[in-house]
């Protein structure tokens, strides 16, 4: 890869991971409309490497406290402090870890193409503005109970299909759920850091397997331009997301939708 495929590849994985318009769907469709050869394996578990590190240093005095109650916990047998948003995280990953192991092959195989992509990026982009919208904005992060947390885990594994978003739909179900935009924003944060983990885990074994030489230019550059994007992307979308909301990545996705079937068709 060229420098400048480098960062464009980084810099998209960095600002489309947390934002609520699929990270997978502009990283599969930039190489396709630029015409690129596919970035490799490599480079897919380092700029994953830097999204989880953004998101681990962001919310790292949170993540401090619910990993001391969680041990907390584990040793008196009980709920202790803000445990239960730990064991919620780790529940929630629970859908998404069982139906990527099962469904993996199938939706790599059948479920990337562009037609796919456009369809969900429309249409979940419309349920995210409809819950938007009819959301009741009540609730914290804190209060959501077991059956809250299979529906927001359920949610995130329907994601695995290339253009929904992950963390768009995690979003959708918190807020028709009755989570305010804030909250439902912390749980989708909190709850990709298992799941980018078990995403990069897996894509590891396959690059430790593969024969394919190492570019470590390429890995550190992406890393390091996807960390460092996707932390400011974090820090801004929670700023302004009680002023704009999610109408504006409604909009986007609608058009992005619109422009790829009329690509594509």
């Amino acid at each position: 890869m060229d420098l400048f495929q480098i960062i464009a590849l980084a810099v998209l994985q960095g600002l489309t991971e947390f934002l609520p318009i699929s990270s997978s769907a502009h990283l599969i469709l930039l190489p396709i409309i630029a015409g690129w050869q596919d970035q490799g394996l490599a480079f897919d578990v380092a700029v994953h490497i830097g999204t989880l590190s953004a998101v681990i240093i962001y919310f790292r005095h949170t993540l401090y406290r619910i990993s001391n109650d969680w041990f907390q916990s584990l040793l008196q047998r009980q709920l202790v402090g803000e445990s239960k948003l730990a064991w919620a995280v780790l529940f929630g990953t629970i859908p998404v870890g069982l139906i990527g192991l099962i469904f993996s092959d199938f939706i790599e195989i059948n479920l990337r193409s562009p037609l796919v992509i456009a369809t969900t990026t429309i249409v979940f982009g419309l349920l995210l503005g409809w819950a938007d919208w009819q959301g009741k904005q009540q609730r914290n992060e804190h209060q959501l109970t077991w059956k809250d947390v299979l529906i927001v885990g359920i949610a995130q594994a329907i994601a695995l299909i290339p253009g929904t978003s992950r963390s768009g739909i995690t979003m959708t179900a918190g807020l028709l759920l009755g989570l305010s935009r804030q909250a439902a924003a912390h749980f989708s944060f909190l709850l990709s850091i298992p799941v980018i983990f078990l995403a990069g885990g897996l894509k590891t074994i396959d690059l430790v397997q593969s024969s394919a030489s190492t570019d470590w230019f390429a890995l550190i550059i992406g890393a390091a331009l996807s960390a460092i994007s996707a932390y400011l992307c974090i820090h801004i979308f929670l700023r302004l997301l009680e002023k704009i909301g999610m109408w504006p990545f409604v909009v986007y996705r609608l058009l992005l939708g619109a422009i790829l079937l009329a690509l594509f068709i």
